[in-house]
């Protein structure tokens, strides 16, 4: 059990929910279709048609999990593979759910600095596998935008990944759990950041970045989107009142609200990370920050009252969010310069 500390930088799945998502819901609290038949529900294909400059189908669903594993789901079949960083979210944190939702598909771990892949990692892991049936082959590649050591793929690193999927037949799928705030760092578009590089699959975080339960999985294959409607349904998350759902997520695109909660998450990291200088284990381009503290150290942080997780034995991860109190970063900051 973490220690939560009178300052919380434990996640920003922990931060509060923007009060203009808490009004979009209760604005959403009136007799409407049910299931995604909603008048809510039916805004988002072009809302994210509009956000992404190209026509795409956008579901709703609760979790990052259910998103991507959906996703992973229509994009493979039970004897084949996903390919992804060894840090990943899907390998690490979701209690085998890709093999679940899939009946079988097999991760497939590859290594690469930051938590990124790239084509030559990619190719060093296939290259020993034989075609035939006693070999299990990959059919997609599963990367993290930002990665799980809070790293943004570049545009043309995600292209590159993109050209080499196609080149082999395989999927490109992204876990956008921090989506936003990877493209408030780079100053690009969402579409260069994503779909622009090949991505057919996206889940598109908002939980993290200001929402309360909905992410939208952002489908660019319209087939892929026919198949995880029902598919959403079977695995028990089409939910009956849909529209509560959407109302969130319309809350956040609409406005670019998600665009200056990422923003600002993203400050409040840069400013804590200024002070950390040679302690960062890797560039802060998102709100996540990585530290090397000794555990003396970081009982230090704890008694000054910062709440974060250890990060191996002599690590630490510390996440900001959109609200993340001013006094509270500058205390950080502080705190951490002098260690």
């Amino acid at each position: 059990m973490p220690t939560l500390g009178r300052m919380q930088f434990l996640s920003d799945n922990a931060a509060a929910v923007h009060p203009a998502v808490w009004a979009a819901m209760a604005r959403a609290d009136a007799a409407d279709a049910p299931y995604d038949n909603d008048s809510l529900s039916a805004r988002l294909d072009d809302a994210f048609s509009a956000l992404f400059g190209r026509a795409c189908s956008a579901l709703w669903v609760a979790s990052g999990t259910a998103a991507n594993c959906l996703a992973l789901a229509a994009m493979v079949a039970p004897h084949r593979g996903i390919i992804c960083h060894r840090d990943a979210h899907i390998e690490t944190d979701e209690c085998g759910a890709p093999g679940f939702f899939t009946h079988g598909a097999k991760l497939m771990l590859a290594g690469g600095a930051d938590a990124k892949l790239t084509p030559d990692a990619v190719a060093a892991l296939i290259a020993p596998i034989r075609r035939d049936v006693h070999r299990v082959w990959p059919q997609a590649i599963s990367i993290t935008q930002a990665t799980e050591a809070g790293c943004a793929y570049r545009p043309a690193e995600v292209a590159a990944l993109g050209e080499y999927a196609g080149t082999h037949g395989f999927g490109l799928h992204m876990d956008g759990a921090r989506f936003a705030n990877a493209v408030a760092y780079l100053g690009c578009s969402p579409a260069e950041a994503s779909c622009d590089g090949g991505v057919a699959a996206l889940s598109f975080g908002f939980v993290k970045n200001g929402g309360m339960g909905a992410e939208a999985l952002v489908l660019f294959d319209q087939g892929l989107a026919e198949t995880i409607r029902f598919s959403r349904k079977r695995a028990g998350h089409l939910q009956s009142k849909g529209r509560f759902l959407a109302a969130q997520i319309l809350a956040m695109v609409e406005g670019d609200l998600w665009l200056a909660n990422a923003r600002a998450a993203n400050a409040a990291a840069q400013e804590v990370a200024g002070a950390a200088r040679d302690r960062l284990l890797h560039p802060v381009e998102a709100n996540e920050l990585f530290i090397r503290v000794s555990a003396a150290e970081r009982g230090s942080l704890r008694a000054q009252g910062f709440g974060f997780y250890d990060w191996g034995s002599d690590g630490a991860r510390l996440v900001t969010a959109w609200n993340s109190d001013a006094g509270h970063i500058a205390k950080l900051a502080r705190a951490v310069a002098v260690l």
